[in-house]
């Protein structure tokens, strides 16, 4: 009765506009005193400090400020030209272009709102002279960014791989796939739009203006090629491939291509730090809540209801997908992962689901929520990036949520898409 009473005072408070961190750490409070008495103050502090003492959690501010660094220097730039050199001359050959340079920045990135920051303003234009509408141009910004949640390395996968242990590089390689499985369905629907509005091809590029918008881009490249590289070959974790980034980011925005000077590497790390600090917050109070919700043992009484209801695996991801849809709409996704996955991720092992599957399925929830209305973390950014009311994003990106969809229901039962790979590398 109490932890429902407490369930429902966290629903009110989100429903009112409460800040994530109440929601999450008000409940846990009143749940120590009204379940634990006994329980010594300091035990919060504890559990607040060291639910994030991990190591693993290092790489997500190190991904942050190496896509800082990119943005605002000159490699995103050099990614964006690449792309569209190669892609500029075929029919809708920019939204292409969009698609496979904001997959490629994700790769480095991790973050799907520092990409759109940072390839939309790159984009948008382009999409626009070239005979995209602004609506499906904005939608296009938007939804494309998912795929730095899949494409590797995602912070999404290291939040999941510390709440759940699964390893990251299974998560790495599973997420490589399904992004580029989301990243072709987009690049469909470009197709498609291309094909009904009947645009023409763009000036092909020669190919020397390939050859220099490659060597151009090289760098950037090799930041991905340096990440994934070593994490695959064993020769560095994830979180020292972050820390690597940076090292990477640094001497070649400052030393190489000279697009950034000291003190501007300085106040990009004050901003990092700034964007670091709100995600720690999170993850602090999220393994507060996951504690309780421990003690409580809901899990316990969630699987007995799973036993009386005899629900299988598929029923289950149903349920865990409309679950996720409904509150990606309301939540950002690392507070989903924090408030659900304690609960949810023990039943899925429970069901015989592999950890790796789940993972992609709930991440490619995250995605879907990231452009679904009313408060669409992807969605905001977009509009506040280009500058154009938020109604025009979410009116553009309905198309997108669909091929989402599709994808995620592809994902969820086929779990070989997400499997195959990491059994491979194994």
């Amino acid at each position: 009765m109490v932890v429902a009473l407490l369930f429902l005072l966290a629903l009110v408070m989100l429903a009112l506009g409460f800040e994530m961190l109440l929601v999450m750490g008000l409940p846990s409070v009143l749940a120590r005193l009204a379940l634990h008495p006994g329980m010594p103050e300091v035990a919060i502090a504890q559990r607040l400090l060291g639910g994030v003492e991990v190591v693993t959690l290092l790489a997500i501010p190190f991904f942050i400020f190496s896509a800082d660094l990119m943005a605002r220097g000159k490699m995103a730039q050099q990614l964006a030209d690449l792309f569209r050199a190669l892609f500029g001359g075929f029919r809708g050959g920019i939204g292409h272009s969009t698609v496979a340079a904001v997959m490629v920045f994700g790769a480095a990135a991790g973050s799907a709102p520092a990409t759109v920051a940072a390839m939309g303003r790159l984009s948008y234009p382009e999409l626009r002279r070239a005979g995209f509408s602004e609506r499906f141009s904005l939608g296009l910004i938007a939804s494309s960014a998912e795929c730095a949640l899949l494409i590797p390395p995602s912070i999404t996968f290291v939040v999941y791989s510390w709440l759940t242990g699964t390893s990251i590089a299974a998560l790495f390689a599973a997420g490589l796939v399904v992004g580029i499985v989301l990243g072709l369905a987009f690049m469909a629907l470009v197709a498609w739009e291309t094909r009904i509005r009947g645009l023409k091809a763009g000036e092909k590029d020669t190919a020397a203006g390939r050859w220099r918008a490659l060597r151009q881009a090289s760098w950037a490249i090799g930041m991905q090629g340096i990440i994934l590289g070593g994490i695959f070959a064993g020769f560095f974790t994830a979180t020292e491939a972050a820390a690597v980034a940076v090292a990477y980011a640094i001497v070649v925005e400052v030393l190489v291509l000279r697009a950034l000077d000291w003190r501007q590497v300085f106040d990009i790390a004050k901003d990092s730090a700034i964007s670091t600090s709100a995600v720690f917050i999170l993850l602090a109070m999220g393994s507060l809540l996951a504690y309780f919700i421990t003690l409580g043992n809901v899990q316990g009484a969630l699987m007995g209801l799973l036993k009386d209801w005899n629900v299988a695996w598929a029923g289950f991801l149903a349920v865990v997908i409309i679950l996720f849809f409904i509150a990606g709409m309301f939540i950002d996704p690392n507070s989903i992962m924090l408030i659900f996955l304690p609960t949810l991720f023990p039943l899925s092992q429970a069901l015989g689901i592999d950890p790796v599957h789940f993972g992609m399925v709930v991440t490619l929830n995250i995605c879907l929520g990231m452009i679904t209305p009313p408060f669409g973390l992807d969605l905001n950014v977009t509009a506040s990036t280009l500058r154009r009311p938020v109604e025009q994003v979410v009116a553009g990106v309905w198309p997108f949520i669909l091929v989402n969809m599709a994808v995620l229901v592809l994902i969820a039962y086929v779990p070989s898409i997400s499997t195959a790979l990491p059994r491979l590398l194994v």
